[in-house]
């Protein structure tokens, strides 16, 4: 894929009737390959997203001895059909002192810190390690307390790369906090059965509480004798096609799309999840934007894409409870508010609040070569705000592999299944859709 990608502003008036498919999400998927894993039999995931991120997992399956098989999904080209055949709840594969059973990450938080907890119930020594990145983000409230079940966890200031002795199942009880992040809790939470683990949370987080809960709830409904899975469009990745409708003044006037329906006018996103599992799924109720959205409360990862347009709003937004943000894929806030200063934007960090001021005077708005810090987010942010400020420049558009390999495509497909967008190389060559996947 090309190393920069100049987004060309759809040129209004903008009359669009687009149902845009997106792949699935990344949190239920990445959930559901350690619930099969875990499960007695054969279980198929239907509607599983395919990126980067989930192949880290699939691949540290295989590695860890399962059997999973990868099935093309006709309906979305970045989803897979997988089927994992799991030993209930136990791991084939371990590693010794000598030579630690080697998992590698990335930079994938969920693939890390699930597999801290399920290679616990193996029986050997196991080396997890990412990119520097992940070497940088916090693992240690879930170390703690998977030391308190018994477990040996040899981890330098408690961060990847970390060595971890499996023991089998160990029942005891832990307390684990989630001020930091709510994978902590998840990856306990999913492999608790099969450890005879109790777990309780602490912390309270309000912010992370409902990707605990989805985690609980996952648990409950998933065939733990194997069966069938579905997995629904991640809702984080859909917050971008809604996003294009508001700036390009076409919304989206239905809140779902389900199969087989066509749409109605403006852009929208088909099979729009309705479980309540995914908070973001309640982006479409954020627009026009209102003074103020919380990460708290309001909205999770895509209040990123609610920032990045908010210098096209009409009054000033306030985006509070930002410090999730800091430690993720790059320091977001950070970064969101330097690329927007880079746009002319006009943008006030405080704490962990971002005010943004509108940008209502003509030209106040301008292109830049955006920074995306290996982000997959910064990325498609500042794509779709590329839909109306031109010049906007995407460098290291590959990231975005990490969970929406196609994104690119879709914005630059025809309606009914795209944008529509001209998207060019840093020569200025239009770039044919072939040239748009960032997949490996």
């Amino acid at each position: 894929m090309t190393d920069l990608i100049e987004i060309v502003p759809v040129p209004a008036p903008v009359s669009l009737s687009t149902t845009v498919t997106v792949p699935g999400s990344k949190s239920i998927t990445n959930r559901a390959l350690v619930l099969a894993a875990l499960a007695d039999g054969e279980t198929i995931l239907e509607g599983a997203l395919w990126s980067e991120d989930t192949q880290v997992m699939v691949e540290a399956l295989q590695e860890l001895g399962f059997m999973v098989n990868v099935d093309h999904d006709p309906a979305e080209s970045c989803n897979r059909t997988i089927t994992v055949y799991g030993l209930g709840g136990r791991v084939p594969r371990g590693g010794t002192p000598d030579r630690p059973l080697e998992l590698f990450v990335g930079n994938a938080g969920t693939a890390a810190r699930f597999l801290a907890a399920f290679v616990c119930l193996g029986e050997g020594v196991y080396r997890l390690h990412g990119i520097p990145r992940m070497h940088d983000r916090p693992q240690g409230a879930l170390f703690l307390a998977l030391r308190d079940l018994g477990y040996h966890v040899h981890a330098p200031k408690d961060r990847l790369p970390a060595l971890i002795t499996g023991s089998g199942p160990r029942p005891g009880q832990c307390r684990v906090s989630i001020a930091e992040s709510s994978q902590f809790a998840s990856a306990l939470i999913l492999c608790a059965a099969a450890g005879g683990w109790r777990v309780a949370i602490v912390g309270e987080n309000a912010e992370e509480s409902p990707y605990a809960a989805m985690s609980l709830e996952m648990r409950e409904v998933f065939p733990r004798r194997g069966g069938r899975f579905r997995i629904e469009p991640d809702a984080s990745s859909g917050s971008y096609f809604w996003a294009a409708g508001f700036a390009l003044g076409c919304p989206g006037q239905w809140a779902v799309a389900g199969p087989g329906e066509r749409g109605g006018r403006g852009i929208t996103v088909r099979d729009w999840p309705t479980s309540g599992w995914q908070v973001d799924a309640e982006f479409p109720k954020f627009w026009p934007l209102p003074g103020a959205i919380s990460r708290e409360s309001d909205l999770g990862d895509s209040i990123m894409t609610a920032i990045a347009l908010a210098p096209l709003a009409p009054r000033a937004t306030h985006f509070t409870h930002l410090g999730r943000l800091r430690v993720q894929e790059c320091e977001r806030v950070r970064a969101l508010r330097t690329e927007l200063a880079r746009c002319g934007a006009e943008v006030l960090e405080h704490a962990d609040t971002l005010t943004i001021q509108p940008a209502l005077a003509p030209g106040a708005l301008h292109g830049a070569e955006i920074e995306t810090y290996d982000d997959h987010r910064m990325a498609m942010c500042f794509a779709i705000l590329g839909l109306k400020v031109p010049g906007i420049k995407i460098k290291n558009p590959s990231c975005v592999k990490k969970t929406f390999p196609n994104f690119f495509q879709k914005l630059a497909s025809p309606a009914p299944a795209g944008v529509g967008a001209v998207l060019l190389d840093g020569t200025g060559r239009p770039l044919p859709l072939e040239e748009l996947f960032a997949g490996s």
